[in-house]
């Protein structure tokens, strides 16, 4: 289907992407395997540090305050989670990733933030907010196939523990089209009993 939403002439937009990130020392730990993976298999350009995707999603910034505010009043409402890893799966043919186990605790963020937050994030027919139900945390994407089966022989049988404590959301931005994403803001998990209402772009 055709998008059937016109651009807003001399507005900016931004591709977002809302995460949970590891502490500094787990994150410098999975960013030794990442740039291990890339020397070994020649991958060059830019790795980017890692991270639990929750949605992925392109909108006007003239609408990011609001989504600001509407993920500040859902995490408020959220409990920090320890979240685990153990080892590494795949996407068969084209990628490779840490395994989370704590799947029900993250699935009960990303369904909440679905929840209350995605009409704000629906740009138009053609850039709906793209949601990451089964967390996991990439160690080399987009791969050609000839390298994913030398890769996966090896990474099917190595071995990886982790753990942290996620205690808050962190909105990342870059304008459409461009790579590096910089910081928005970041929403801690607060436990506490506040009232939300799901949010409307008009």
């Amino acid at each position: 289907m055709k998008s059937i939403t016109a651009p807003i002439p001399g507005y900016k937009i931004n591709e977002y992407l809302l995460i949970l990130n590891p502490h500094e020392d787990l994150s410098t730990r999975i960013m030794g395997l990442k740039k291990e993976f890339a020397d070994k298999y020649n991958r060059g350009g830019h790795i980017m540090k890692p991270n639990i995707s929750i949605v992925k999603f392109t909108q006007y910034e003239l609408y990011e305050q609001r989504i600001k505010d509407n993920l500040h009043r859902v995490a408020m409402e959220m409990m920090p989670v320890k979240i685990q890893m153990k080892d590494y799966g795949s996407f068969p043919s084209h990628s490779i990733f840490i395994n989370v186990l704590s799947k029900i605790p993250y699935q009960s963020i990303a369904k909440k933030v679905r929840t209350e937050t995605q009409k704000l994030m629906k740009f138009d027919d053609d850039n709906k907010p793209h949601f990451f139900m089964e967390p996991y945390i990439p160690i080399a994407q987009k791969i050609p196939q000839q390298l994913y089966d030398k890769a996966w022989l090896e990474y099917s049988h190595r071995h990886f523990t982790g753990s942290f404590i996620a205690d808050s959301m962190l909105l990342l931005k870059r304008p459409k089209g461009e790579f590096g994403y910089q910081i928005a803001d970041r929403f801690k998990f607060e436990n506490l009993l506040v009232g939300t209402t799901q949010g409307a772009l008009f």
